[in-house]
């Protein structure tokens, strides 16, 4: 029962992302930013409150572009390092 729910999710996800998040947001195969993956604004107004994956409490929204890179560094050497092992 439970794996049926997780399969469920996971595949309403990727439909969220083929279709740009119900907006005129280009594929990821068309221009779109890959990993940059579409808000639920859109499905939040119309059909009930979702928080975003990225940033839900909008923390970052404050954050310079310096720090935003310093730490996508920070998680990308972080990354690696967890390839490694």
């Amino acid at each position: 029962q439970a794996r049926i729910q997780i399969i469920t999710v996971i595949g309403l996800l990727e439909v969220w992302d083929e279709y740009g998040g119900g907006n005129d947001n280009p594929h990821y195969m068309k221009g779109r930013q890959p990993g940059k993956y579409p808000s639920f604004a859109q499905f939040r107004d119309t059909v009930h409150f979702v928080f975003d994956l990225y940033d839900p409490f909008n923390f970052n929204k404050k954050m310079s572009e310096e720090k935003k890179a310093e730490r996508l560094l920070m998680e990308v050497n972080n990354g690696r390092l967890a390839m490694i092992g």
